[in-house]
């Protein structure tokens, strides 16, 4: 089996893992949650205020820096945001672990004098 067929093998098996369904259903979940995303579309806003003011050579006001800290409190603590996040966690501690398994394969593959074709 070709290198790029068994990549694609192992990134189908991680589409069917728990992990990267529970990211899927919780990134539907907070989609659904109308409260959720108006306080993210309002952090992101001010988010990008505060840029171009910092590209400018402003400082943004400390009320801007009071109210992203106070809409980022606010999302942190909506549970459907913390379902992604704990979601989200377990999948990027899934990934660690795939990429340590492939770093141990590659180090043990350049060891080996036997040589595969294909």
């Amino acid at each position: 089996m070709a290198l790029e067929e068994k990549a694609r093998e192992l990134g189908r098996i991680i589409g069917q893992s728990d992990e990267y369904r529970a990211v899927t259903r919780a990134n539907e979940g907070l989609a659904g949650d109308t409260e959720a995303t108006a306080l993210l579309r309002q952090m992101e806003g001010l988010r990008r205020e505060a840029q171009a003011m910092l590209q400018r050579g402003e400082e943004p006001t400390e009320e801007m820096e009071k109210q992203l800290d106070d809409l980022l409190t606010q999302v942190q603590t909506n549970p459907s945001y913390q379902r992604v996040a704990v979601a989200q966690e377990n999948l990027d501690k899934v990934m660690r672990l795939v990429n340590d398994w492939i770093s141990d394969g590659i180090s043990k593959g350049a060891q080996s004098s036997i040589i595969t074709l294909g």
